[in-house]
């Protein structure tokens, strides 16, 4: 498909009985995918890293108060899946939600939310990569970070590169086995916070919830500070809906993974965070320094609870790595069989769009170099950069959502599999609850920072897809 033809239009409707109809690239790709995979996919695609290490940080300021945070958190993101899931559903495409804001706002929309995410997904896939090396590294001393990275980033491309079953395949194994280590913490805790666990000591009742300052120790500064981090700890939720367009049944797959998010997210995180804040103190340095999983199996008398973790992160940082390789390779490959990107890395091989997988590598790679050679300007830019990214592109979900439910209930409601919840209501409201997250961002000032250089990237590509939309129409 020429550029020019791609992109004098909105993406087409897609027609009854087809998978993606709006999305020309998603035809061309295998469906190697089973259900097995989307399920652990959209089980695993909550459980990251972020979870495991970076809610301490989110701890230290909010204390007890961040079961607060993440629930709140947690309800906007299963406002934004469910959203999602519906014009998901209802048009299975690799190109998900900047597809779907192409058909609803327009070809610049789709342009912008689509090469914004990819440029999130490779600067990631540099920073898990960089991790995981630390970890290798901290096992292996004397050996390099860079080879560690390199030697991961090869692993995955090469996965990625063979067939999409591969990319199945691993997803499922590492999604079991970091579900695995959350039921299993989980259930030690429970036992723990009910005094059942052998050697655990006495149940610790509320003395952790109240003392210590209180519920919110830190005020509403601190909860607000828990909420921020709780938010960008879900990214990562967005790969099923990817993922599913290349499975068997898409829209069976996607309305069974939509489904099933807020029973995962209530027990994955919120449920990890009552966890720990019931049995540790908030103000313990090890919360922050060990990451609160390791503090609260250390405090249990757990042995080997650092290493065992360690091996957990390492998991969830390569399963990351994987799935925005992955994701990545597909969202470009998307919008360049919509006439939004070169056209070389939308070349499909037996269903794989090889050269997206290699760039898309390269470039999660490059990330990691510019960590070594421009440590203090470029690479923290990337950072930055990236900061508020994953809400974005949330916006453009439900601003798609607003306009696609009417349009498609208008055309043909029998697509509408997944229903958002009191549209358009909670539609709304999940909205205005996106730009109070950009408004708190904007009070703190390392957030704010990101905000500003995200702001800076979003506009620049809106200009430029609008540029190329105008020029578009005027060439025709």
């Amino acid at each position: 498909m020429s550029k020019t033809s791609a992109s004098q239009t909105p993406a087409p409707t897609p027609q009854p009985g087809s998978p993606s109809g709006g999305d020309p690239a998603s035809q061309g790709l295998a469906h190697g995918l089973k259900q097995r995979h989307l399920s652990m996919i959209a089980l695993g695609g909550v459980i990251g890293a972020g979870l495991f290490v970076g809610s301490g940080a989110g701890i230290a300021q909010a204390g007890p108060s961040i079961i607060i945070a993440y629930a709140l958190s947690g309800l906007l993101v299963m406002l934004v899946m469910r959203m999602l899931g519906e014009m998901s559903a209802a048009n299975p495409a690799s190109g998900t939600f900047s597809v779907h804001a192409e058909r609803a706002i327009g070809p610049w929309a789709g342009f912008a939310s689509g090469w914004i995410y990819w440029f999130l997904l490779c600067v990631v896939v540099g920073l898990e990569g960089i991790g995981a090396a630390k970890i290798m590294v901290g096992w292996l001393p004397g050996t390099p970070e860079w080879a560690w990275v390199a030697l991961f980033t090869v692993a995955f491309c090469a996965a990625n590169l063979a067939a999409v079953k591969n990319f199945g395949e691993f997803e499922f194994w590492f999604a079991a086995l970091k579900v695995g280590a959350i039921v299993l913490f989980l259930g030690i805790g429970v036992l723990a916070i009910t005094g059942l666990l052998p050697g655990g000591g006495e149940a610790p009742g509320t003395a952790n919830l109240t003392g210590e300052g209180g519920f919110l120790p830190n005020g509403t500064e601190g909860l607000v500070f828990g909420l921020l981090a709780s938010v960008f700890a879900y990214g990562g939720l967005e790969t099923v809906t990817i993922a599913a367009a290349e499975s068997e049944h898409p829209v069976r797959g996607v309305a069974k993974a939509v489904r099933t998010a807020m029973w995962r997210i209530a027990i994955f995180y919120v449920g990890s965070m009552a966890v720990v804040v019931t049995l540790v103190p908030w103000d313990d340095p090890k919360v922050v320094e060990q990451g609160p999983y390791v503090a609260t199996l250390d405090h249990l008398g757990i042995p080997a609870a650092g290493e065992i973790m360690n091996v957990v992160i390492l998991i969830a940082l390569l399963s990351a790595m994987n799935a925005n390789i992955y994701a990545a390779s597909r969202m470009s490959c998307s919008l360049v069989g919509r006439g939004q990107g070169p056209r070389a890395l939308g070349r499909l091989h037996k269903g794989v769009p090889m050269t997206a997988v290699v760039v898309s590598s390269g470039f999660g790679f490059l990330c990691v170099l510019l960590s070594y050679w421009r440590p203090d300007d470029v690479f923290m830019w990337l950072l930055n950069m990236i900061g508020a990214i994953i809400l974005v592109v949330w916006f453009f979900v439900g601003v798609s959502q607003l306009i696609l439910r009417r349009r498609t209930e208008r055309e043909d409601p029998s697509r509408l599999v997944v229903r958002m919840w009191l549209y358009p209501g909670l539609t709304w409201a999940a909205l205005v609850a996106m730009v109070g997250v950009f408004v708190l961002m904007a009070r703190e000032g390392e957030t704010r920072t990101q905000l500003y250089y995200t702001g800076v990237l979003t506009v620049g590509l809106v200009v430029v897809g609008v540029i190329r939309q105008r020029l578009s129409t005027r060439r025709t």
